[in-house]
């Protein structure tokens, strides 16, 4: 502690990782996923869980890493990312930061069926969302995920023009 006393605390020692928004301007759509997450089932007694796309590090730069996930969790080529900042996710548990970007896209950089990988039993479903429904979601709580939340905000601060059109 600060002033000298110890203090025991467990603390998960995480790479950092990469999350990301990929957004389509013309169609106002963004890309969540929706994955089997063991803690929210343990908590709240069900698995249905949406979020942004994201992965750990894996020794990668976070551009790297933001694209790689993207091509694994929603078959989507990232070519432009917005960096958006680095977070800790957890700072009272973990060491894990995210390194948080917006990825504009396209309906032609949807390249792939996604899914995640089988090797690591991800079972991802990819949602492809327009904005409207996203704020509704918001309103209503259905998107509970911190770095989410983080980068919508992030995507109404940056590309205000994209919101409140019908």
């Amino acid at each position: 502690m600060p002033d000298g006393r110890t203090m025991a605390r467990e603390v998960l020692n995480s790479t950092d990782a990469a999350a990301l928004l990929p957004y389509d301007p013309v169609r106002r759509t963004v890309i969540l996923i929706r994955q089997f997450r063991a803690p929210v089932m343990h908590v709240e007694g069900h698995p249905d869980f949406l979020e942004a796309i994201a992965g750990l590090l894996d020794e990668d730069e976070p551009e790297v890493c933001a694209r790689r996930e993207a091509m694994e969790e929603a078959g989507l080529r990232i070519a432009q990312l917005e960096p958006v900042g680095t977070a800790w996710s957890a700072p009272g548990m973990t060491t894990e930061r995210l390194h948080l970007f917006l990825a504009p896209y396209t309906a032609a950089d949807r390249v792939g069926e996604g899914g995640g990988l089988a090797e690591e039993h991800e079972e991802i479903e990819v949602l492809e969302l327009g904005l409207d429904e996203v704020m509704r979601m918001l309103e209503q709580g259905t998107i509970a995920d911190m770095k989410t939340l983080a980068l919508i905000q992030a995507l109404q601060l940056r590309h205000p023009d994209l919101f409140g059109k019908a």
